[in-house]
């Protein structure tokens, strides 16, 4: 089974394009204009061992928050596409991830349903600001992601935070939480005939 997808959106603000194998090795190829940004998912396809290439043509003379947004929309929307009907998927995937003092915990279900629930970041995440030269990454913009994300991919997705004082940390730690809840839920699972639900369809 071919798991791959090709995602082009356009709006006023923002031009993305991403392809997408479920079934790679964690190899990307990120453009975005926001290097922190551009880090994550880097960290994101590499831990969910996703093929992923992204170029994301964006407003960041404005600041960053269109381009995270739309990326996360094109991305989902490629996860969505690539799991078609989600015949013999594990569905459920977690993971609790450390970065030094930062824990943070991930729950997915591919559920046909999106949402996310993200809690326990610190009060500071919401103006804190990530990067060197050029745009930086605004941490509120990590709830975004996730939400974003999990709608258009169609999964129910709940963060949390458990620990963390340094706001890189607590970022990374995210992503990569993220990352290995949705390995462990898109993973083939060979004991599993058709779709993983009572109503047969997700």
């Amino acid at each position: 089974m071919n798991r791959t997808a090709t995602v082009h959106r356009a709006t006023k603000e923002t031009t993305v394009d991403v392809t997408l194998d479920l079934d790679g090795t964690g190899a990307s190829q990120i453009t975005t204009g926001i290097g922190f940004f551009d880090h994550m998912l880097e960290a994101f396809a590499r831990h969910a061992l996703l093929d992923l290439t992204v170029t994301t043509t964006g407003d960041i003379s404005v600041d960053g928050h269109h381009t995270v947004e739309d990326t996360a929309i094109a991305i989902g929307t490629a996860i969505d596409e690539a799991l078609g009907d989600r015949t013999g998927v594990a569905r459920f995937g977690s993971a609790a991830v450390p970065l030094d003092e930062a824990l943070a915990r991930c729950v997915i279900d591919l559920s046909g349903r999106g949402a996310a629930w993200c809690t326990g970041e610190p009060d500071g995440m919401a103006w804190g600001r990530i990067g060197g030269e050029g745009v930086p990454y605004a941490t509120a913009m990590t709830n975004h992601v996730m939400s974003s994300l999990a709608t258009n991919a169609k999964m129910t997705l709940h963060m949390t935070v458990l620990a963390g004082r340094d706001p890189h940390h607590i970022v990374e730690a995210q992503f990569k939480a993220l990352a290995r809840a949705l390995r462990a839920a898109i993973a083939p699972d060979p004991r599993v005939a058709g779709v993983p639900s009572t109503k047969g369809a997700l």
